[in-house]
């Protein structure tokens, strides 16, 4: 299937024009409420970053490690909806219209909602990433025609070569390069051995690669920028916000967001 140009394809393109690597951020919608979601998807853009990246609830999301867990759990605890978050979107929308939104979840939300992520371009959503489906397969795969949204593939350290080839085939948007033999969050990022994935990924996409999981320190930013087209950043993120919940007030967390968009541009 033939997709359209998106948002999120329009953002890579200026970026690479202006010789950019892009930072994404990720949070969980509904935590610590959807209120301040919509805030803190405002104040991130405010402070350098290029892909919104929102984490959909799920009451079993293995790919995380326990901060964003925890995450999980206090958003559906909050009784947050994927129809709520398609508000969420909207509501983003009103003030800015260029920012990228992808939203990343798990393969039982989606099929449960399909026929609301058909539509899911009419809220102002860019790209889907469902964490548990074979990065070989797409939307389409399962029955989900949208041309409007990209479908966002993860590729990790242990995916053998042979897979990468078919992955990059059906993906569209960019490939997301899991940095970390783990959940998110973990430490130990391996710097050679990820350079040498991403550059083989290169080989068999024109799509950017951007790396994620474990990325904490504007160090690791700044090393894993220059192996890759982009980077992003999750559970410190969501450690801050949940730190900072109570206080109802963010700017830590845009401060380091401002560190890191430098870290990356040096």
């Amino acid at each position: 299937m033939e997709y359209l140009l998106t948002r999120l394809d329009e953002k890579i393109v200026s970026l690479k024009n202006e010789s950019k690597k892009a930072l994404v951020a990720y949070l969980v919608a509904g935590d610590p409420n959807i209120n301040s979601t919509l805030e803190l998807m405002h104040g991130f853009v405010n402070s350098g970053v290029d892909i919104l990246e929102v984490g959909v609830p799920f009451t079993d999301p293995i790919a995380e490690g326990p901060i964003i867990q925890a995450a999980h759990d206090r958003a559906l605890k909050n009784n947050t909806s994927l129809n709520d978050i398609f508000l969420l979107v909207k509501e983003f929308r009103k003030k800015n219209t260029e920012t990228p939104i992808i939203l990343m979840g798990y393969m039982n939300t989606f099929l449960a909602n399909s026929q609301a992520i058909k539509k899911a371009h009419l809220s102002g959503t860019d790209a889907v990433l469902i964490v548990d489906v074979p990065g070989e397969s797409n939307l389409e795969d399962l029955g989900i025609i949208n041309k409007n949204l990209a479908s966002i593939s993860l590729i990790a350290p242990t995916t053998s070569e042979d897979r990468i080839t078919k992955i990059c085939d059906r993906s569209s948007g960019f490939i997301y390069y899991v940095t970390l033999r783990g959940v998110t969050g973990s430490s130990h990022l391996d710097i050679s051995e990820a350079e040498q994935s991403i550059n083989f990924i290169k080989s068999k996409t024109s799509l950017p690669v951007f790396a994620g999981f474990g990325i904490k320190s504007p160090d690791d930013a700044l090393n894993l920028s220059k192996i890759s087209d982009g980077i992003v950043i999750g559970s410190s993120i969501v450690q801050m916000i949940h730190e900072q919940s109570n206080q109802k007030e963010f700017k830590k967390i845009y401060n380091y967001l401002n560190e890191m968009a430098a870290a990356i541009t040096r």
